[in-house]
């Protein structure tokens, strides 16, 4: 940590933007301050009205995600190698990070708050149980197992906000679409930033990381809302419906896992990676693999087409 922590201030300059040039939450929703305000709002719900229940869900589901920030920077704050107490390279990493992250729930809560399809109160209860029960996703205090996790779920939501965004077009929401594609943007960037990070880390400790990268993805990588849940329902079970949704859509599908986990195999050259022990040689093994395993899988699952009635929405 030391030693890739000597660099984050380089990382911050390259893979995160200055706040004052930065995009902000109010350039892409109506001026409350004009006197257009009200018809610029009644626009935005009528630019809302084509899109499906699913995709209502699922962006009610995206929000909360995003929404529950203080979950992910007090988890990554606890990191081996990162002491709050006393600030260096790496908490300014993490609050930096997650101050680019955080406009992105505030974005997209005030647009859903606007459309009128949606239950805000039902939504916002969901939002505080997903902060209150926390979420375990298998990595412990470990940094190697964090950043694998990060490298992931940053390429899994870009997917699902670039869908998301597509879909929002198709439907005629241009709006929905830019607010969709300038997240999609941010989680990219940060997808590259935590790339680097295990590629630094595996110039100095190939097996350790080859090790970390092969637990992570025996255990499955799990999103940061599998605790998703409504009033009345079981921890997980509404996580369950909102994935259902997504696969529908296609906005994240099996494949979209299984395609981030090869892109992350070339990325970091897992194939020729050398100085490994046995240990890492089998794990090394193993990853290279799993693609295929997986493939087969997936050509077996099939989705439920059973639309669940979420809480979530009005309209």
């Amino acid at each position: 940590m030391r030693f890739v922590g000597e660099k984050i201030d380089a990382s911050i300059d390259a893979y995160l933007k200055p706040v004052e040039t930065n995009w902000q939450p109010a350039d892409f929703l109506p001026d409350t301050t004009r006197e257009t305000f009200l018809d610029e709002v009644k626009q935005l719900r009528e630019s809302t009205r084509e899109l499906s229940y699913d995709y209502v869900a699922v962006l009610v589901g995206d929000t909360i995600t995003e929404e529950a920030l203080p979950t992910y920077e007090s988890w990554l704050m606890d990191m081996e190698g990162v002491n709050q107490a006393e600030p260096n390279s790496w908490t300014r990493w993490i609050r930096s990070w997650t101050a680019e992250e955080n406009r992105h729930g505030d974005l997209l809560n005030k647009f859903l708050y606007l459309s009128g399809r949606v239950n805000m109160r039902a939504m916002e209860v969901s939002t505080q149980y997903l902060i209150a029960d926390g979420f375990d996703i298998g990595t412990g205090r470990d940094p190697y197992r964090n950043f694998i996790y990060t490298s992931f779920q940053e390429l899994a939501t870009n997917v699902s906000h670039r869908r998301t965004a597509t879909l929002a077009k198709q439907a005629g929401c241009v709006q929905l679409s830019k607010i969709c594609g300038v997240i999609a943007s941010d989680e990219l960037r940060h997808a590259k930033a935590y790339k680097a990070f295990v590629s630094q880390i595996l110039e100095v400790d190939p097996t350790g990381m080859m090790l970390a990268f092969e637990d992570m993805m025996r255990k499955k990588i799990v999103m940061p809302a599998h605790f998703l849940r409504e009033t009345g329902v079981k921890i997980s079970e509404t996580f369950s419906h909102f994935s259902d949704a997504a696969q529908r859509l296609g906005v994240y599908t099996t494949m979209d896992y299984i395609e981030i986990a090869e892109s992350l195999l070339v990325d970091w050259n897992i194939e020729s990676v050398n100085d490994l022990s046995d240990a890492g040689q089998r794990a090394r093994d193993y990853l290279m693999a799993l693609p295929g395993r997986l493939r087969r899988v997936a050509e077996r699952t099939k989705v439920p087409m059973l639309e669940y009635p979420f809480s979530w929405i009005a309209a």
